[in-house]
């Protein structure tokens, strides 16, 4: 198994940079693509969804499936020569959005299923 820099950088115990395996690296690199608003890089100001900024925004069916056909999207501008994208599931309570992304990494053994990343945001208990 491969492993990458982590994300954020920081040093491990021996004071070389901090490594983490694949698994934990496309997770973080879906939550950066997640949480990242446009704009907020300046090399990049189209890199992101800033889901974030969603969670005060009036929920509905409409909402959600905007929300899902925006997650989808970026993930594959940005990560679709890490991950294949299976399924986005965007749900809202209240002042929580939920949104749950099914993935398969390409570079994983053909019998490894599909990885579920869950993040959540907003104000709500």
């Amino acid at each position: 198994m491969s492993r990458q820099v982590g994300f954020p950088l920081r040093l491990d115990g021996g004071g070389r940079t901090r490594t983490v395996d694949e698994e934990v690296y496309l997770r973080g690199l879906i939550e950066q693509v997640l949480f990242t608003r446009p704009g907020e890089r300046v090399n990049r100001p189209d890199f992101g969804t800033g889901v974030d900024a969603l969670v005060f925004a009036p929920s509905g069916d409409e909402f959600a499936h905007t929300t899902e056909s925006l997650v989808q999207a970026a993930l594959q501008r940005f990560l679709g020569d890490l991950i294949r994208v299976e399924h986005v599931a965007v749900t809202a309570h209240e002042a929580t959005l939920e949104v749950t992304v099914s993935y398969s990494p390409l570079r994983a053994a053909a019998d490894d299923g599909a990885r579920v990343v869950v993040v959540t945001g907003g104000t709500g208990p």
